[in-house]
Formats: structure tokens, sequence, C-alpha cells
């Protein structure tokens, strides 16, 4: 980190006129950087290790500033964290491991048809869709399933 090139983020804020800090340049360049999705604790832990001074709150005002902007998109993907990722890059989805969070960006072109034909047959021009897909690894024990009725019941 810590490069003099401006981060596609900062590019996107200085496009804006948003007035860029040395502590909102540093979260900018840790979200542009990110390969995963992290809540604002975990791009807190990623800033300060840039900027020992940047305060959890200043992540959650900034964080709030850039989502406000178009600039980030908020993921809920119901484990009680707000996530981000840059907003409008490529098109993805999302499956997410329900047991250790960890989330996959996938495309896949029968999808995006299917999702097409769908909103054709209902009347509708398709403008837009989240995908998001829960699941567990296929390898996972299913008795290790604490909510899995060992009896079938």
């Amino acid at each position: 980190m810590g490069s003099d090139q401006p981060s596609r983020i900062e590019e996107l804020c200085q496009e804006q006129g948003m007035k860029m800090t040395g502590q909102r340049r540093v979260i900018a360049r840790v979200l542009s950087e990110a390969t995963d999705h992290p809540d604002v604790e975990e791009l807190h832990r990623r800033a300060v290790a840039e900027d020992p001074h940047i305060s959890i709150a200043t992540v959650y005002r900034t964080v709030r500033l850039f989502e406000e902007a178009g600039i980030l998109e908020r993921l809920d993907f119901g484990d009680g964290r707000a996530r981000y990722e840059e907003a409008g890059g490529d098109h993805h989805d999302h499956l997410i491991d329900i047991n250790s969070g960890k989330v996959i960006e996938f495309h896949n072109a029968a999808i995006e048809a299917l999702q097409e034909k769908i909103a054709t047959e209902f009347g509708y021009r398709l403008v837009g869709h989240k995908l998001e897909l829960y699941g567990v690894p296929l390898d996972q024990d299913l008795d290790d399933d604490p909510g899995a009725d060992a009896d079938g019941d």
C-alpha cells in the first residue's frame, strides 16, 4: 500500500468533487485493494496498519459518505455485518458459505439469461438484480449440522 497512484475509489471521489483527506485516501485505497468483502471493523484494522491515527468512527463516516455518493455498495449476507465493495464494477453474483462467511463472486451466463427470460415472461424488462446463494461445503458431514435431525423425524 501507500502507492502514489490514486486508487479507483479515490478517482471516483475526486470526479465527484469530494474532499479527499489523507485518512479518506487510506480508506479508499484499502477498499480498492480488497479482494474480499470487508466490514467496517476489518476496514479499520487494515487502515490502521497504514495510519494508526484513523479511528473506527472515521471509517464509519467515510464508508457512509462513499455509499451515499454511489461509490460503494453495501452488502448484507445475513450475518449481521454490513460488508462493502466498489459499486458499478463488473456484474457478479455471490455464493456465501454460511459456516465460514467466505464469499465467492461468480458470473453465470445461464443464470443471467434465465433472469431475463423470467422478467420477460412477466412483462418486464430487467434493469438490475442481485443474486445471493447461501450454502455449506459439499463435503460437510450433515451430522455436524446442529440443525439436522439425526433421527430423520
